[in-house]
């Protein structure tokens, strides 16, 4: 019996011990089960439909174990919670970070996640890895952070941070990557970083950080990447550098940084990209990059450095990108890059290099860009650069270059850019350029050209930045081909000796915004499109007999009366042709009959639902609707044309059903028959169907034709922002209040496209022609026919798109497309609605900063000088508004894509940033130099 009770007694406090172990564990999972949902319920968007799995499942132990993007250890409690890119809107004001004991990961970065961090996300005791990059976040990153002990991954990366960096991160000894780029943080960097010594990645780059680089940052010798660039720092690099052996990543671009570069900056070649331009860099190139060959990008350019540029390199069998423009070396262009066979890009410009261009340059055929202009190179181009089918952009101008042009450059497949002038190239303009089928700007001016222009010249259909053969000793007539260039913008033919008439083609050249055909020989009427209309009287002199109805020029002529003779000739001839004409007609009528009995039986066999909207028989019939549109137009008759972009005709459509579309006739050769571009072409038209905003307009379908191929759109009643910007009165109705709303129309199509729609739609041609207005002034962006969906898994290199002084400069040497390429536009777009007309000259300050007063933070200009004059100053309220939207814009509009915030950012600062400066001064006392140094200010909440 006692035998029994012992057993007994045993196995009761076996029992009871268990029970309270697993009580705590139990308890602990019901407090992180709380802690999520109540957060959940916090958030709005789609967070609710992508959590779905987050609730209670009743008599379940593995919840909330099997919740999306949540981990559990062994023992069931929450050890991971990674919701990167699920769309989340909201704070982290209601999670109960305290609920959380075993999590060791919490990564929220790419979403819509804003308010400050909690001080009390330090209770987080067992995290290791703390990422919230890529959000909306503001105010200061909490002290507390450093108390997190067992941190080894710290971002707060892309967000709208301020204030400094707190010396307690210095305190978190585990740390091997700390990221805090693209903030607003200021101050210096503090020294205690220097203590870091687990730290392999630091990057602090696109903040406002000011001083100089403290010499403990030499101290982190495991350092792999360091990245400071885009910053306000200065003062010379301290000596300490050179203990950062282990670099692989060392960026310091767009600083005040002076002194040497460092000597050591490429022991034991593990160094692959070094980027220090834009910089106050004096002295030689360290004698360590001469044999660093683990580069594959070099940076120098915009500094003040000296040394010979022959014997400084050598050769680097991974280089792909080099820029030494904008310095002081001198030497002469080394045969050696042809040896780089990697190299993709090599940019030598605004030295002092003599010499010739070396043939073997030939060799490197993996070029797309190759610029030595504004140098004191001379000799000839070399045959060998025809080799170099790969090369996109070949500037070579402001030398002193001679001899012809080659015609094997004619044979550059994706030649876009050829910039040969001011040199002392003679000869003709070789044909073969007219094979240039993808060039976008030739510019051959201020060279002895002689001849006429190649016919040739006319096939260059993609032409649209710039055509300019002007100072030359070009003759003979301008060819009518020129009037097959109807995407150019800009026509420079002045200084030549041109003779006869300017071609009625060119009245075809609707894109056309300046032409200039001074100082020749040329006589009779101009052409009647706007460029020629509206140019200055200065585009027409010196001509010998030029006319038209313009004060500048004398008036043409009347037509010479026909003479008898003629007339019993035409007589004739109408005489000979009136029977076969008339029989002709018997035919075309009839087969007009047939044609229209066909169509009607069509018609009676739709459903009367179905004629109600004729976008519901898209499906049905594409040859019907064809002929109803093409019907309705008078086949694209110009009386009907309500616009013309790079890429086609705006025309305004009645159809049968009374319904009123806009319809876009693209340009002939804009896309190509084959049938897999075809496919590609249509299901991205299919896929920007469905998108559906309110400030993007409604797409109802297309139409690819072997004649002609067009988009249909909703009809606008105002039509395009440019258009009202361009009329003084419609533009005096356009007050402030409408126009910052218009902005914010446009940012919301952009955050939609960018982020919201799966995959995310680049647009590539975002500008004023292309945002239409309804009866409300509400924005619409439009014209999605250059768009482009973005897969994720490619490298979104494409043909150029877009409008000439709307597309990004990085376009210029790449075609990757990216975000950022919208985001320039926009900016551009924003400065135009404010300014009331397109901003060009600023934005040629941007690429010019150190020459252009304009854009010198200590700039006198006052703000009222940037707005619209044909509107009144606006009022206090409205002030703040329009400065935050000119300073977003000047962000926008920054040469460097890394610098341009995303459209989130730019509408999380428009909804929420104040300037308590502008507020309390109106615009006619504030200059532009205070805004630009000026930080937006966050609301209180």
């Amino acid at each position: 019996m006692s035998l029994i009770l012992i057993i007994l007694l045993m196995l009761t406090s076996k029992h009871v011990s268990a029970s309270s172990t697993d009580h705590p564990q139990a308890a602990g999972r019901v407090l992180e089960v709380e802690a999520l949902l109540k957060w959940k319920k916090s958030l709005s968007g789609q967070a609710q439909s992508l959590l779905s799995s987050w609730k209670r499942v009743p008599g379940s132990d593995k919840s909330p174990c099997t919740w999306t993007g949540i981990h559990c250890i062994n023992g069931g409690s929450v050890s991971t919670i990674n919701l990167t890119s699920f769309q989340l809107k909201g704070t982290l004001d209601d999670f109960n970070f305290s609920s959380f004991h075993n999590l060791s990961c919490l990564d929220l970065q790419h979403n819509s996640l804003k308010g400050n961090i909690p001080p009390r996300i330090s209770n987080l005791s067992s995290l290791a890895i703390l990422d919230l990059g890529y959000n909306q976040f503001t105010g200061y990153i909490p002290r507390d952070i450093g108390t997190m002990m067992k941190l080894t991954v710290l971002s707060f990366s892309n967000n709208l941070l301020l204030g400094s960096i707190p010396a307690t991160v210095a305190n978190l000894s585990n740390l091997s990557v700390l990221n805090l780029a693209n903030n607003r943080l200021s101050g210096s960097i503090p020294p205690e970083l220097g203590r870091l010594r687990s730290l392999s990645e630091l990057r602090l780059n696109l903040n406002d950080l000011t001083g100089e680089i403290p010499a403990s940052i030499g101290d982190l010798i495991g350092l792999k990447v360091l990245s400071l660039y885009g910053n306000h720092l200065s003062g010379p690099l301290p000596p300490e550098i050179n203990k950062l052996t282990n670099l692989t990543l060392f960026f310091l671009s767009n600083n005040s940084i002076s002194g040497l570069l460092p000597e050591k900056i490429c022991h034991g070649s593990i160094l692959e990209d070094f980027c220090a331009s834009n910089n106050r860099f004096t002295g030689t190139v360290p004698k360590g990059l001469k044999n660093c060959t683990s580069l594959t990008r070099l940076r120098l350019d915009r500094n003040n450095l000296v040394g010979n540029i022959s014997e400084d390199f050598g050769v680097y069998p991974n280089l792909d990108y080099i820029d030494l423009s904008y310095n002081n070396f001198h030497g002469q262009v080394s045969p050696n890059w042809g040896k780089c066979q990697l190299l993709t890009s090599l940019k030598i410009s605004n030295c002092h290099v003599t010499g010739v261009i070396p043939p073997e340059l030939g060799e490197s055929t993996a070029l797309h860009y190759l610029d030595l202009s504004s140098n004191k190179l001379e000799g000839r181009i070399p045959n060998e650069l025809g080799k170099l089918k790969s090369l996109f952009n070949l500037t070579l101008s402001f030398n002193s270059l001679s001899g012809k042009i080659p015609p094997e450059i004619g044979s550059l497949p994706d030649l876009s850019y050829l910039d040969l002038a001011a040199n002392n190239l003679s000869g003709s303009i070789p044909k073969q350029l007219g094979h240039c089928s993808k060039m976008l700007s030739l510019n051959l001016s201020n060279n002895s050209f002689h001849d006429g222009i190649p016919v040739e010249i006319g096939n260059l259909v993609s032409l649209q930045v710039l055509l300019d053969l002007s100072r030359n000793l070009l003759s003979g007539e301008i060819p009518w081909q020129l009037g097959n260039l109807v995407k150019l913008e800009v026509l420079v033919l002045s200084h030549n000796n041109f003779t006869g008439f300017i071609p009625s083609t060119m009245d075809q050249m609707q894109s056309l915004r300046i032409v200039d055909l001074s100082y020749n020989e040329l006589e009779g009427p101009i052409p009647k499109s706007k460029a020629f209309q509206e140019a200055p009287p200065e585009a027409f002199k010196h001509n010998k007999g030029l006319c038209g109805n313009r004060t500048s020029l004398m008036k043409c002529p009347p037509p010479i009366n026909t003479t008898k003779d003629r007339k019993d000739l035409l007589l004739l001839i109408s005489l000979s042709v009136s029977g076969a004409s008339f029989f002709l007609t018997i035919l075309i009528g009839i087969v007009c009959i047939l044609r229209k009995e066909w169509r009607k039986n069509m018609r009676n066999k739709l459903t009367d639902s179905q004629q109600g909207n004729l976008f519901t028989i898209w499906s049905y019939d594409g040859k019907l609707v064809y002929e109803d549109i093409n019907g309705v137009n008078e086949g694209f008759n110009a009386k009907y044309c309500i616009g013309v972009g790079g890429h086609g005709s705006v025309y305004k459509a009645k159809l049968s059903t009374g319904q009123i579309v806009a319809v876009k006739k693209l340009h002939p050769l804009q896309y190509t028959t084959r049938s897999e571009d075809l496919k590609t072409f249509e299901s991205e038209i299919q896929a920007l169907n469905k998108t559906r905003h309110r400030n993007i307009v409604k797409l109802h379908g297309f139409c690819l034709h072997a004649k002609q191929s067009f988009l249909v759109y909703e009809y606008l009643e105002r039509g395009s922002l440019a258009l009202i910007l361009d009329n003084v009165e419609q533009a005096k109705e356009l007050d402030w209040s409408k126009r910052i709303n218009i902005v914010k129309g446009i940012v919301n199509a952009l955050c939609y496209m960018h982020h919201d729609c799966k995959p995310p739609i680049i647009h590539r041609d975002i500008s004023s022609s292309n945002i239409l207005l309804d009866q409300k002034y509400e924005a619409r962006v439009s014209d999605f026919g250059t768009a482009r969906l973005v897969k994720l898994d490619s490298s979104n290199w494409t043909e150029l798109a877009g409008t000439y002084g709307y597309i990004a400069p990085e376009l210029a040497y790449t075609m990757k497309v990216t975000e950022k390429c919208d985001v320039y536009s926009f900016g551009v777009v924003a400065l135009e609605i404010i300014m009331g007309h397109h901003p060009g000259e600023l934005i040629g300050c941007l690429s010019t900063l150190p020459t252009c007063s304009e854009w010198n933070p200590d700039s006198t200009m006052l703000l009222k000088d940037l707005l619209d004059k044909r509107l009144q100053t606006p009022d206090r309220e409205l002030a703040v508004q329009v400065a935050i939207i000119i300073k977003l814009g000047f962000r926008c509009i920054n040469a460097d894509p890394k610098f341009r915030p995303t459209m989130p950012q730019v509408s999380q600062e428009l909804s929420i940033s104040r300037l308590d400066h502008i507020s309390s001064s109106p615009c006619h006392t504030f200059t532009l130099g205070e805004l630009l140094n000026l930080d937006l200010q966050v609301e209180e909440p």
